[in-house]
């Protein structure tokens, strides 16, 4: 039996993460999680799984927990609080479902304590790749990736050299306002941005995957998680979500994995890694039902995101922090109704022009550069 640590537990991956774990009871135990600020869910999670662990947002919370809760289980809040539900003593795998560079430090002390980490968190990545991927291999620890993307490229290269790799190839779906001309993004609201047309995830996310930054934050998750660089990165819209990434050998063989969208498939594969388990929820792909599959070459200028990533992706250093920091900050600032869509791209682009880059930071640095970024994104408002 597994016994799982969880940051993020109400969000979608967390949730859906806890749907694999009542489906196994007898492959999966939950030790600890961590929740924000949606404390009713997060003591029905707690009466449910009886995680020895439990962590939130403030102190206000926590209270309510200790009341509400066994009072065998330890209660923490705060930046504490998520770093103790990441690092349990009997932890065998971390799931980092937290949204944005918050689940950083909580990986690194999971890393050092050599949990091996069920990474869902890209955000982790594309902030301190190096030293994220340089403590794993440190402490031998395995990074198994979460997002469908990368487990399809993960399931991809199994049995196979990477020195034989030629290209990855990242699909995305295009998201919200895949079908629109640019000029028709002027005047999109939230609500419009929040209807994506394959996937159920949370908001950061779909507001991510409209604007593309999504795919691009993925690409630079893969460079890291992969060691491909850059130039052999590619992305391609495919509509349907049905093939979730694909791998060209050098023999010009490529291999795809598909299946039809249901995040529980990488989740439950990250999770039983190197087993696989039946999931009687998630419905057969059935090829003659779906009939076509479409593929279009992404227009860099419909989707500026998708630049921006693959240019700080190839400057390195810092600069894949500040576009990430910037990123959060005009996606929060728009879900506020503060900015218009299209200004996403526009406060990144800014915060991306100033930053002189430091090349290799230290932790230190990199957080820096996150406050940085952030206070400079949060006064274009005025």
């Amino acid at each position: 039996m597994k016994k799982i640590a969880l940051i993020g537990s109400t969000g979608s991956i967390g949730t859906q993460t806890l749907e694999v774990i009542r489906a196994h009871p007898e492959k999966f135990q939950l030790v600890s999680l961590a929740a924000g600020r949606n404390v009713e869910l997060a003591l029905e999670q707690v009466h449910e799984f009886k995680p020895q662990t439990v962590a939130v947002a403030n102190k206000e919370d926590a209270e309510i927990i200790k009341r509400e809760a066994d009072n065998r289980i330890n209660v923490y809040y705060g930046k504490e609080g998520l770093l103790a539900a990441a690092v349990p003593e009997e932890a065998d795998l971390l799931i980092n479902a937290v949204v944005g560079s918050l689940g950083l430090e909580p990986t690194l002390q999971a890393i050092e304590a050599g949990i091996d980490i069920g990474i869902a968190n890209k955000e982790t990545l594309v902030t301190a790749g190096h030293l994220v991927t340089g403590l794993a291999r440190k402490h031998g620890v395995q990074l198994l990736p979460v997002d469908s993307e990368h487990s399809a490229i993960f399931q991809c290269l199994a049995g196979n050299r990477l020195e034989e790799v030629e290209r990855l190839i990242l699909t995305a779906s295009g998201g919200s306002f895949r079908n629109y001309e640019r000029s028709a993004l002027k005047n999109v609201t939230v609500e419009d941005a929040l209807c994506h047309p394959n996937w159920k995830m949370g908001a950061k996310i779909t507001i991510d995957s409209a604007t593309m930054m999504n795919k691009g934050l993925e690409v630079i998750e893969a460079h890291w998680l992969f060691g491909i660089p850059y130039e052999d990165i590619e992305v391609v819209l495919h509509k349907e979500s049905i093939i979730h990434s694909l791998v060209e050998y050098c023999d010009k063989s490529v291999l795809a994995q598909l299946g039809t969208p249901d995040m529980k498939v990488p989740i439950q594969y990250a999770m039983s890694y190197p087993d696989r388990l039946e999931i009687e929820s998630t419905n057969r792909l059935n090829l003659w039902e779906i009939g076509t599959l479409h593929f279009e070459k992404p227009d860099r200028d419909r989707f500026r995101c998708l630049g921006y990533a693959y240019e700080a992706g190839r400057t390195g250093g810092t600069m894949t922090t500040v576009l990430n920091a910037a990123n959060e900050e005009a996606v929060g600032l728009f879900l506020k109704g503060h900015i218009s869509f299209l200004a996403i791209e526009t406060y990144i682009e800014k915060a991306l022009a100033r930053h002189r880059v430091i090349h290799d930071p230290d932790l230190a640095t990199i957080l820096e550069a996150d406050r940085d970024t952030r206070e400079f994104v949060r006064a274009q408002l005025g």
